[in-house]
């Protein structure tokens, strides 16, 4: 393994961390609908899980509703179930053929919470980002042990995997702002 290959794939993981924490926050729903809130609902589909935007149409009816519309009539209240037995929080009806979703107003305190979760789930990347940083060190250190490398090569790899750690923490606390500034929004 060579100084490129494991810079490559610190660089890798890191990015797949950041990744992991956007679906993550994606997942902790602001006052706002939004049509990517019901990606990981799961309803029952001829006795298999399936996602609610392989079954349906997920639309915004405003900017406070949720409009699914079932690609077969007879899911509707299948959709209905699922997205009521979801850990979401949400109370869906069905018009028609339609399930109408509203988004309930976050109360403050519930906002408390939810940036109490988004600071965990910051914090979580954080720490993975850092045993990234742990590992390739480590890796670099058996190289330059090895003497597959000078102790010179073995620094300035670590340093540049120091800044690729600095960056995607800097990334991650952007995003975490970005979502409280979402979350205390009203």
């Amino acid at each position: 393994m060579s100084i490129q290959d494991i810079r490559t794939t610190a660089e890798q993981k890191m990015g797949r961390s950041i990744e992991s924490l956007k679906t993550d926050l994606q997942k902790v729903r602001t006052g706002r609908a939004s049509a990517g809130l019901l990606d990981h609902v799961m309803v029952d589909y001829y006795g298999t899980p399936t996602p609610v935007p392989q079954v349906a149409s997920v639309s915004l009816a405003d900017g406070r509703t949720l409009m699914v519309s079932p690609w077969e009539k007879k899911l509707a209240g299948a959709i209905e179930k699922a997205i009521r037995d979801s850990d979401l929080g949400l109370n869906p009806s069905t018009q028609g053929d339609a399930v109408r979703v509203p988004m309930p107003m976050l109360t403050e305190e519930r906002r408390k919470e939810l940036i109490k979760v988004v600071k965990g789930e910051g914090e979580n990347a954080r720490v993975a980002v850092r045993n990234i940083r742990r590992d390739a060190n480590a890796a670099l250190q058996a190289l330059q042990k090895d003497k597959q490398i000078s102790e010179d090569d073995e620094r300035r790899a670590q340093e540049e995997i120091q800044k690729l750690t600095d960056r995607s923490i800097a990334e991650i606390d952007k995003l975490l702002v970005a979502k409280e500034a979402d979350l205390m929004a009203i």
